[in-house]
């Protein structure tokens, strides 16, 4: 590059960089000044979706919102049965389970009753002498000292 070429893309670059027009900014709010009508509905008006959170951030921040709350009814809830729990009285659980005691008082009953009614009447009449003999003969033997076998036969 010459020296004239040097200068001139050195003018360029510098001009370029520090400029002294003022920045622009871009607005952070919209007006709309059209007159509005006398009566009847609006018509609607384009605005733009500049978000300043991403919305993947937003989605993310509105789960959490709604776990801590599922969390803190779901604690409550525990709470509450704790609470219940701690102030049982013998006469709170007799009267709770009142109605299944009963329930399976009857419901054995119909059961008892169901079962005598199927079974069978039998009557069984023997009529002669009985006699039982019983003889046991046992023998017993025993071999091996360390390793000793027991024999028993039982006739």
């Amino acid at each position: 590059m010459s020296d004239s070429e040097a200068a001139a893309e050195a003018k360029r670059i510098l001009d370029a960089n520090f400029r002294t027009e003022p920045v622009r900014h871009f607005p952070t709010s919209f007006r709309d000044d059209t007159e509005l009508p006398a009566y009847g509905t609006t018509p609607p008006v384009h605005q733009d979706d500049r978000r300043i959170v991403p919305a993947w951030a937003a989605g993310i921040a509105v789960a959490s919102i709604g776990v801590g709350a599922g969390v803190t009814g779901i604690g409550c809830g525990a709470w509450l049965v704790l609470q219940g729990l701690a102030s049982v009285t013998l006469t709170g659980v007799l009267m709770v389970t009142l109605p299944f005691a009963g329930l399976a008082m009857a419901a054995t009953a119909i059961g008892g009753a169901i079962s005598r009614a199927r079974s069978a009447v039998t009557k069984n009449v023997y009529e002669g002498p009985v006699t039982h003999k019983t003889e046991i003969h046992n023998n017993t033997s025993t071999r091996g000292m360390f390793f000793a076998r027991t024999r028993n036969d039982v006739r």
